[in-house]
């Protein structure tokens, strides 16, 4: 929470996005119980216990609630299911200004969703009190897509979506202005619940050309933490714009998130001076996945390159994406291991 508050820890403080999940034995031991993934995420006795379990293996400073992005589309009336090998599938898909008035609609979004808030309730009595809590939520350009392309992964072209916003704007800003309404009402309901602190998930940024970057992503995120700010200003946002790229730095500006997550690609030491240095904030990352599947040498390179240039900051390790189900839970444990023992020397000096 210092980090977040844009502090120079005396070790940055590390979690991992999708630091519950497939590459834990016991997690898939857990889901089975739950009857597979819609009843693990509107269970929260089984949430709860997924999202506990990598706190009980490692040395983690945070948890993160554990639910699935298109749980707020199948709120909004979507049908969502999943498939083997396939992912999650939303069905209808949305296709047309008609079907945003057709298909869906915000009425019953907190009774669908009330079993994240009372995951999120339990949550706060179950972690230990050094562990933050982190509430989350796709931002409305990454939910779009899956909602219009009708899968959680999308096609490798996210034609359809991309097709539809930038022939038609104007057709499709209500389901950005719907989604926008929901994630702040939900997001609100998180924190109420007892989130510590918010990360919205922007995971399809960089498909969009800049213009259109600005009106999809940055301006609803923008509308969404001036809405959470207003209401729970106390509370830490961070946003995830994957492949922003350039964009990185007038995000972080235009929105005003208290940090930002960084992916592989971003360069650290423009990271170094450009967010923590000029801006002033705390940013979060980057670490290759595929290099914690590797481990050993590799990774501690990695890691310690990490550390040295963005730990004289306000800085949360992490991964530039999330784990992968084929990482050995050893090499995540050697990980935090690692991080945990640095210091940073100029939080020292102060």
């Amino acid at each position: 929470m210092r980090a977040l508050a844009g502090e120079r820890t005396e070790r940055p403080p590390i979690w991992l996005m999708r630091q519950a999940g497939r590459y834990l034995p016991e997690y898939h031991r857990v889901r089975e119980a739950a009857g597979g993934m819609v009843g693990l995420c509107n269970s929260p006795e089984h949430a709860v216990e997924v999202t506990l379990q990598p706190i009980r293996r490692f040395p983690l400073d945070a948890a993160i609630l554990f639910a699935d992005l298109p749980q707020i589309a199948a709120a909004l009336g979507q049908s969502l299911e999943y498939l083997v090998g396939d992912g999650p599938v939303l069905t209808p898909p949305i296709r047309s200004a008609s079907d945003i008035t057709e298909f869906l609609s915000a009425s019953g979004l907190h009774e669908e969703l009330a079993p994240i808030y009372e995951t999120v309730r339990q949550l706060t009595r179950a972690l230990p009190e050094e562990v933050a809590l982190i509430g989350y939520a796709g931002a409305p350009w990454t939910v779009a897509t899956y909602m219009v392309e009708g899968r959680g992964g999308a096609s490798s072209e996210h034609a359809v979506v991309k097709q539809w916003a930038l022939s038609d704007p104007a057709g499709f800003q209500p389901l950005i202005d719907l989604l926008t309404a929901a994630i702040i009402e939900f997001l609100d309901r998180q924190i109420q619940a007892g989130a510590e602190a918010i990360q919205l998930f922007e995971s399809w940024a960089g498909i969009l050309p800049d213009p259109f970057f600005q009106r999809w992503c940055v301006k609803p995120v923008a509308a969404i933490v001036a809405a959470l700010k207003a209401k729970h200003p106390g509370v830490p946002i961070i946003a995830f714009p994957r492949g922003a790229g350039l964009a990185y730095d007038g995000f972080v500006q235009a929105t005003g998130v208290d940090c930002v997550g960084l992916d592989s690609t971003v360069p650290l030491e423009w990271a170094a001076q450009k967010v923590q240095g000029e801006l002033g904030r705390c940013v979060q990352g980057n670490l290759d996945p595929q290099l914690l599947v590797a481990g050993g040498p590799a990774l501690e390179a990695e890691t310690h390159r990490i550390l040295h240039t963005l730990g004289s900051g306000p800085f949360v390790f992490n991964l530039g994406h999330g784990i992968v189900k084929t990482t050995p839970p050893e090499h995540v444990a050697a990980l935090a291991q690692q991080v945990r023992s640095w210091a940073t020397p100029l939080a020292y000096q102060e």
